[in-house]
């Protein structure tokens, strides 16, 4: 973990924890993990929007992979992006060079 990123700070990590349960909750109503509704919301925005997640293991890979197999109803869609929205994110995601990288 980076402990130079705010957004990893321990205490930001407890403040977003919100996020990880309203993912949970609506993954184990249809039988995906956290990573799988993650994914398949961002994948679902915007035609342009191509996640990159990481991993070091093969079933992880899979079960990312999946993810673009999952669809939304647009009721679904909106509850859980209004659910998410809810939620203050504490802590930047980049600070210094960085964030002026990725903000330009």
């Amino acid at each position: 973990m980076n402990t130079r990123v705010p957004r990893y700070q321990p205490t930001a990590i407890v403040a977003n924890w919100p996020l990880i349960d309203i993912l949970k909750e609506f993954g184990d109503q249809r039988g995906l993990t956290v990573a799988q509704v993650a994914l398949a919301w961002l994948l679902a925005q915007k035609p342009f929007i191509v996640p990159i997640p990481g991993t070091t293991k093969l079933a992880h890979l899979q079960e990312n992979m999946w993810s673009a197999d999952v669809a939304f109803a647009a009721d679904e869609l909106r509850q859980l992006t209004e659910a998410l929205s809810k939620v203050k994110i504490v802590g930047e995601r980049y600070t210094g060079a960085q964030a002026q990288q990725t903000n330009n």
